[in-house]
């Protein structure tokens, strides 16, 4: 078992960017030249790499391979984008992997790339990217190439010794588990448990209880022996079910308009831990958008815009409006689940300011940005 944070360091102590590794301060998969320029990387990487990984760092600055972190980052149909967009498309997995210096909220990405073996190439155009075009890495950098190109397989002993510097071990596992439990999360109610013999998951957070259920908020979830964060939200609730072979994690959004609020469920993540050192996750979106009045919305949606425009022209808010601007991320995020096409835009345009402002209101437009990504993955 590879422990990420091991390999991550392993990868940024002894290489330089190459054919087999890329590092890069953050990804944009918000907006088409960021998608673009993601697959090709993707693309190059898997052409490159025909008989072993490769692998993708996020969140180091490239001057100095200073390790800044970015946000929780939730994969689960991130294959999906990858399989609509390539031919011949690598399985891939993004993976948020701890460090212990970096702030609660923030992980370092790792995108690791197993390949087909088969010549990977665009499925269709995205930004100025022709659809059929091939990518290879060129040392750090992903270059067009010719159609008829010859993979070559010229990384796989380089790549094994780094992936066998990287394995886990019990000291690490210990040290991880006491770590967790005893000094990042000893305000919280935390716990651990062991899986065939060998994985070990601790999670924490606030627990309430509601009639026989058990919920908990300001959620962690971690695979120790990986460093690797199963999940992390500060807003949103959980509810966590186990057994010997699997951890299953249901999560539930709390959305709602003019303070009627209620819990939806969003997503259930499940675990499965196999005997033979192996385990698989399994995702599966169960959100049913709220429904509203289409009349209400309405008359809050040109509040809201009336809102948003305020805080474009820097006009002083008064204190109801204040507490509006906490809630501005969700009632956009409401209103396109319930048809309002432009309310994603009005999103879009909010982040700068939401942002400056920090706090909830911050927080809250991120998880709406969220939920949106896992809708449209589906």
């Amino acid at each position: 078992m590879i422990n990420k944070r091991l390999l991550i360091k392993n990868l940024l102590a002894h290489n330089d960017e190459s054919s087999f590794y890329d590092k890069k301060r953050k990804i944009d998969l918000g907006s088409k030249e960021g998608k673009a320029k993601f697959l090709k990387h993707i693309c190059a990487l898997s052409n490159s790499n025909p008989k072993n990984n490769s692998f993708i760092v996020i969140g180091v600055e490239d001057e100095g391979n200073e390790i800044r972190g970015v946000d929780f980052f939730d994969d689960s149909k991130l294959q999906n984008l990858i399989n609509a967009y390539l031919t011949n498309a690598p399985l891939i997995s993004y993976e948020n992997v701890l460090f212990p210096h970096l702030p609660e909220d923030k992980v370092v990405g790792l995108v690791t790339i197993r390949p087909t073996g088969e010549i990977t190439s665009l499925r269709k155009n995205i930004w100025k990217y022709w659809g059929g075009s091939i990518f290879l890495r060129d040392g750090s950098i992903s270059m067009p190439k010719d159609f008829d190109i010859e993979i070559k397989d010229v990384n796989s002993e380089i790549v094994a010794a780094i992936e066998n510097k990287a394995k886990n071990n019990i000291e690490l596992t210990l040290d991880g588990v006491i770590n967790f439990i005893n000094h990042r999360h000893e305000a919280l109610d935390a716990h651990y448990k062991v899986f065939k013999e060998l994985f070990v998951v601790c999670w924490a957070g606030n627990t309430k209880h509601v009639k026989d259920k058990t919920y908990y908020s300001r959620v962690d979830i971690e695979l120790i022996n990986e460093q690797v964060k199963l999940f992390y939200s500060a807003l949103d609730e959980v509810s966590i079910v186990y057994t010997d072979d699997y951890f299953r994690i249901t999560e539930y959004v709390h959305l709602g308009l003019n303070n009627q609020f209620r819990y939806y469920p969003l997503e259930e993540v499940t675990i499965n831990f196999k005997e033979n050192g192996f385990y698989n996750i399994d995702t599966q979106l169960i959100f049913e958008a709220p429904k509203f009045n289409k009349k209400t919305l309405h008359h809050i949606y040109n509040a809201t815009n009336a809102l948003l425009e305020k805080l474009r022209k820097d006009i002083p808010l008064t204190l109801s409006e204040e507490k509006d601007v906490r809630n501005l991320a969700e009632t956009y995020l409401i209103c396109y689940l319930n048809d309002f096409s432009d309310a994603k835009t009005k999103l879009l345009e909010a982040k700068p300011f939401l942002k400056t402002r920090g706090g909830v209101a911050y927080q809250a437009f991120k998880e709406s940005l969220r939920i949106l990504r896992k809708v449209k993955y589906n």
